[in-house]
């Protein structure tokens, strides 16, 4: 009985293109170990973002085209996944129980950025990962509404808070500490002091991705916090109109003068889709997001449509990829998620752990 070449197994391997990271499982290296057993095959694969939806698919898609090796017997797949830290801006320290925080940003404000961010955090915690949520907006504190939940969160011995929890997601807002009602006139210093002590002083579990939702623009308050936070990588959103990309193109060239990475972008409300009769109509422009993801050579990690349920699910407090998992919109949800993570998966890892701290002490 002949054995299977692993060559022949690695080259059928190089064949397959994982969509979310656009490249091949070998060169990504994905693929962790190919061990043959005359003809059986057993090949273990780990992926480095959350995939719990994907797996199934990727796992029959590898299966029908091993099993299209000529002599091949039992296929085996054994796909794990395994979140890392990421590197970030030199000058910084990643936050502990934190490995990996994701910017979403905007240029200008109206384009849908808290709902896209509240809709990522919990495609990625459908996917599987461990996530939370800081809602960075302090003069407009969206978060707390969009997920359904309000009052104090409690405190550890005064000093930390404990982050609310909703649909599985660890959030915290200056919406929880102050009255609904009460404006925010704080100037730049105040804000930007008061989203560290959120940042900082919440006491967040464990987690492998931490969602920002910045405030829109690219101000005095968006730089120092884009150079303050310990970032793996940002997002950028905008509409498909010639307006918005201008100001996003201004927040893409913010992250790139402080050396964070751009994971991708976002087009939102690229099409609008009747309720009525399902006519779909690009209201705001088409191919904008494409173009301006091509000019700066980053990935459109998706387009999402105008829909009256993803507004309506937002203002209730279960958004969209909460209360219908099942629909079109969380399946675009998900797989930007996954883009967006597998982008960042791609990238330079955090080792600074790995080392201890040296001391020098006099004596």
């Amino acid at each position: 009985m002949t054995s299977i070449d692993k060559a022949a197994v690695e080259h059928m391997l190089k064949t397959f293109i994982d969509p979310n990271v656009a490249t091949d499982l070998i060169s990504a290296k994905s693929v962790k170990n190919i061990a043959i057993d005359g003809t059986d095959v057993k090949v273990t694969i780990e992926l480095g973002y959350p995939a719990k939806s994907y797996i199934p698919l990727l796992t029959a898609q590898l299966q029908q085209k091993l099993t299209t090796l000529a002599g091949i017997g039992t296929v085996q797949l054994d796909i794990s996944v395994n979140i890392v830290a990421h590197s970030v801006q030199k000058t910084l320290k990643p936050l502990p129980n934190v490995k990996n925080i994701i910017a979403v940003a905007s240029g200008k404000g109206g384009v849908g950025k808290s709902t896209t961010s509240v809709n990522l955090a919990l495609a990625l915690a459908a996917e599987g990962a461990e996530v939370g949520i800081l809602d960075a907006d302090i003069y407009g504190p969206s978060i707390p509404t969009m997920l359904g939940l309000s009052g104090q969160p409690e405190t550890l011995d005064g000093k930390f808070l404990l982050p609310k929890i909703s649909f599985g997601v660890q959030t915290i807002s200056i919406g929880y500490l102050v009255d609904p009602d009460q404006p925010m006139i704080w100037r730049g210093p105040m804000v930007t002091g008061a989203l560290q002590q959120l940042l900082t002083q919440t006491q967040w579990s464990n987690l492998d991705y931490l969602i920002i939702d910045l405030p829109p623009g690219t101000g005095d308050i968006q730089l120092t916090l884009a150079q303050q936070i310990p970032l793996s990588g940002a997002v950028i959103v905008t509409t498909p109109q010639d307006i918005a990309l201008i100001d996003a193109q201004r927040g893409l060239g913010m992250f790139e003068k402080v050396n964070v990475p751009i994971l991708g972008l976002v087009e939102n409300m690229s099409i609008h889709i009747c309720s009525n009769c399902g006519h779909e109509e690009a209201i705001f422009g088409k191919g904008g997001g494409l173009a301006m993801a091509e000019k700066n050579n980053i990935e459109l990690l998706g387009s999402l449509p105008l829909d009256i349920n993803i507004r309506q699910q937002a203002d209730s407090g279960r958004p969209t990829v909460a209360a219908d998992p099942d629909s079109r919109a969380a399946e675009m949800y998900k797989a930007i998620a996954r883009k967006m993570a597998a982008k960042l998966a791609m990238r330079a890892r955090d080792y600074s752990s790995k080392f201890p701290n040296i001391v020098i002490q006099n004596t």
